[in-house]
């Protein structure tokens, strides 16, 4: 029977049979989405934009100032070749946060008994982003809210799908 001295070793080697040496988490990361979270079919990339640019802004809603050092290493990993759609999702990143006030104060018009700084950190986000591309871009109306709806479904609770296509509804 071995002693105790080498259980804690041997579970070392067990556990750490796949990882390199000398392990560091801060440094073993994947890309956080894989080949099936990608949408398909002919408008997929902007899809993919659209939902890393909510996991971007999601983060930076978290943790305040962390799209700056996050964002773009972020958008190379999960958009490595992807340049037009890496752009358009750094373009939404960069015009919901520039527009974050603006955006704001019309989603809190529209929510009705809704603080923005009460919903769901989720629904807030997507909410954000789908009111910046209906406000300051020109996507059609209908594809915004279904992308939003998406997200949200994805992204959110039970709940938030319902809640997003309703408050956007009311913004146009």
């Amino acid at each position: 029977m071995p002693s105790l001295r080498c259980v804690p070793f041997r579970l070392l080697l067990v556990f750490s049979k796949n990882l390199p040496f000398p392990f560091n988490p801060l440094t073993v990361h994947d890309p956080i989405n894989t080949a099936e979270d990608y949408p398909q079919g002919k408008y997929a990339n902007r899809s993919l934009a659209r939902i890393v640019a909510f996991q971007v802004l999601y983060q930076d809603d978290l943790n305040p100032g962390s799209a700056a050092t996050f964002g773009e290493e972020f958008l190379r990993d999960e958009l490595p070749d992807h340049k037009p759609i890496r752009n358009f999702a750094q373009s939404l990143i960069d015009g919901t946060s520039q527009k974050k006030a603006e955006i704001d104060a019309k989603l809190k018009q529209v929510a009705d008994n809704w603080a923005v700084s009460r919903m769901n950190s989720t629904d807030r986000n997507v909410l954000r982003l789908a009111a910046y591309e209906m406000l300051f871009m020109e996507t059609p109306r209908a594809v915004v809210i279904n992308e939003a709806v998406e997200l949200a479904k994805r992204f959110g609770t039970a709940d938030s799908a319902a809640f997003v296509n309703g408050v956007l509804d009311k913004i146009v």
